[in-house]
């Protein structure tokens, strides 16, 4: 049997061709040029409903997302943002972009947010982001206590959990905003995108003008009049909209996210124990009341030397699977240390020892079990090559 491409996305569903050639006969591509039911504006109706949200804005990427949040939050300039030492690099961009400080605090060997380092940070802030970094879900009780102790707004960044749960809650509805990613490699495709959501109608209201809602296109946004009533012509325009191509295809995977999900964690709970089988892998469990929603499995060789675990990527590599260690990849985005545009950048020793042993591998949703016992032998394999050239 042959590997599967590890890197392809599910197909878009045949329900987004027919709404696809409407928008190619038509041009009506831009979201704003329909008085009512613009793709743009039932996708978000229709994931503020899946979600159990008031209100949803889709935006050009979820950094856009992450910004928007930021600016309409009201924060002063310069304010110090609270973000997770392990993270992508667009997340810290994100809080520069919106004039403000970022703040970095540890991670731990289960890809979480060390909450000792988090607590000791928390007064110098004026808000908080939690990265659920590849769907990894931190203690949001234990989070949201301290942060509400402080009156700190919570801003979840959920690019990578859109279908986990939180002890019954859904990933992204738990803090002040949620935002979500629909770039290629997430649940929902469209390429580029984001969205947020929140129960926030002010929030709402000023985030949609900012993202590109001019003169009074916000009256398209149907429940958010009487709040961008009191902001038209107070605050800047950032053109970040969602156009209405990338909103059909996505409003086509909505249907399928449920099963999506369930493939995913299906596939990564079979590597998992298939990798558990080896004493040398710790591929760190769920929370208590974490139900996930994977795309990628994450594990630590912490007996590997780093010639070791060098050896180990390279011989995976050439079984056909693509092996990222997140701290040995030379510039990965994902590494604080290469994150040199924040000033007076911290060192993180925990989080760095753990980026220095973090394995990551995509496991996209359609592949089989069959495809994951490929993986599985693939993985093992090297790792045995690799502690044999240890052992010698």
């Amino acid at each position: 049997m042959t590997l599967p491409d590890m890197h392809r996305a599910e197909a878009i569903p045949d329900t987004a061709r027919a709404e696809i050639e409407r928008l190619l006969e038509t041009g009506d591509l831009f979201r704003y040029t329909a008085e009512t039911d613009s793709p743009a504006s039932l996708l978000e109706a229709e994931f503020a409903g899946m979600m159990g949200a008031r209100f949803a804005l889709a935006v050009s990427s979820c950094s856009a997302a992450l910004f928007l949040s930021l600016k309409a939050l009201g924060l002063p300039d310069g304010a110090r943002v609270l973000i997770p030492g392990f993270t992508f690099a667009a997340v810290p961009s994100a809080v520069l972009h919106a004039g403000m400080q970022p703040v970095l605090c540890e991670v731990g060997q289960d890809y979480r947010i060390d909450l000792d380092d988090f607590a000791a940070r928390l007064d110098r802030v004026q808000a908080v982001i939690i990265s659920h970094m590849r769907g990894h879900t931190s203690d949001m009780d234990r989070i949201m206590a301290l942060c509400d102790a402080r009156g700190l707004p919570v801003i979840e960044d959920a690019a990578h959990s859109l279908g986990t749960v939180w002890r019954q809650r859904k990933i992204g509805t738990i803090g002040r905003v949620g935002c979500f990613s629909f770039q290629s490699y997430k649940m929902v495709n469209t390429g580029e995108g984001g969205i947020l959501i929140t129960d926030d109608a002010d929030l709402a209201a000023r985030a949609t003008i900012m993202s590109g809602a001019y003169e009074h296109n916000w009256r398209k946004h149907s429940l958010l009049h009487e709040a961008c009533t009191r902001w038209q012509n107070r605050l800047p325009l950032y053109n970040l909209r969602l156009g209405n191509m990338s909103a059909a295809l996505a409003r086509a995977q909505l249907p399928e996210l449920s099963r999506r999900v369930a493939d995913g964690r299906r596939n990564h709970d079979h590597l998992a124990a298939r990798l558990a089988t080896s004493p040398l892998v710790d591929v760190p469990a769920p929370l208590p009341g974490e139900d996930r929603a994977p795309d990628s499995i994450q594990f630590n060789l912490p007996g590997l030397s780093g010639t070791a675990l060098a050896r180990f990527v390279a011989e995976a590599a050439m079984r056909g699977v693509k092996v990222q260690v997140f701290g040995q990849s030379t510039d990965n985005a994902r590494a604080f240390w290469n994150w040199q545009f924040i000033e007076d950048l911290p060192d993180l020793p925990q989080t760095r020892a753990m980026l220095m042993r973090a394995c990551d591998v995509r496991l996209p949703v359609h592949l089989t079990l069959a495809d994951c016992d490929l993986v599985a032998d693939a993985l093992l394999s090297a790792l045995s090559v690799a502690v044999a050239d240890q052992a010698a």
